[in-house]
């Protein structure tokens, strides 16, 4: 029988919601605001939005983001499921604790001295900075997110049916690409969510690592915010709220999907 939440757990339990979510709930309501002022309701319109289309620098800006966000979340999964496997499969050899130690450094660094460290890089090899510069600068990051994410979830893998497939003639990277990547199927899609959300919301490493023409969303609204609040950003801040919360729905039917596949295939093969 599973224990009642008392009347403190369910008080402290909303307080922490509310602490969290008021401010968001707060700027979505903001955003259909008909008053120019974004402090004083002056009843519900879409206007802002209809500015938002016509503002091409914002727009731009967005493209900028979610083009910079979806191609270093990939080489970040990419290289982050190397070095999880590296970790968890191939046991201890030389040089193991340096390159873990190295894979999770940037978890801890500030990302100033990151960022710094990177602009440095690039001014000493002469290139120039842009958009593969942002790209290069957060798949640095977010590669360190997807390891944690994917090694987690390989460690917990039961390691026999990967034996199994061997056993049967399947050489490594076949075993690997047919049994043990679609097992840790939902931590690979998890750290490609973390790392696009992580490199959609950077502002700190884009901004060392930007130039002319690679303006990031992130910075065109601060740079807009430093002058005053806009309506155009709270709705523009809505959007990317709408966007992320249909990315964490869309891994939530894939996790359930997935755990429903499981479920069926062990009760088709009963032990």
């Amino acid at each position: 029988m599973k224990p009642r939440m008392t009347f403190l757990q369910i008080a402290a339990l909303l307080f922490g919601f509310a602490f969290l979510y008021t401010p968001i709930g707060l700027l979505i309501l903001y955003s259909f605001n008909a008053s120019r002022l974004v402090t004083v309701w002056g009843g519900f319109s879409t206007r802002w939005y209809a500015a938002l289309l016509a503002n091409e620098q914002m727009l731009s800006a967005a493209s900028a983001s979610l083009r910079v966000a979806l191609v270093s979340a990939g080489l970040a999964t990419i290289l982050g499921v190397a070095a999880a496997v590296c970790l968890a499969r191939f046991g201890a050899f030389a040089g193991r604790t340096l390159f873990s130690s190295m894979i999770f450094a940037p978890l801890v660094l500030p990302e100033v001295v990151i960022g710094l460290s990177l602009l440095l890089t690039f001014v000493a090899l002469g290139i120039p900075r842009g958009f593969w510069t942002i790209v290069v600068a957060h798949a640095t990051m977010g590669m360190c997110f997807v390891a944690v994410v994917v090694r987690a979830k390989l460690t917990g893998l039961d390691r026999s049916l990967e034996e199994a497939a061997m056993d049967l003639g399947a050489p490594p990277l076949a075993t690997f690409l047919r049994v043990t990547l679609p097992l840790a199927s939902p931590a690979v899609f998890a750290g490609f969510l973390l790392a696009f959300t992580l490199s959609l919301d950077d502002f700190v490493l884009a901004s060392f690592t930007s130039g002319p023409g690679s303006t990031t969303l992130p910075m065109r609204i601060y740079s807009q915010v430093r002058l005053g609040v806009t309506p155009e950003v709270n709705a523009i801040s809505t959007l990317m709220i709408g966007f992320v919360a249909a990315g964490l729905a869309i891994f939530a039917v894939v996790s359930l999907i997935a755990k429903r596949r499981r479920t069926s295939a062990g009760r088709s093969y009963p032990s």
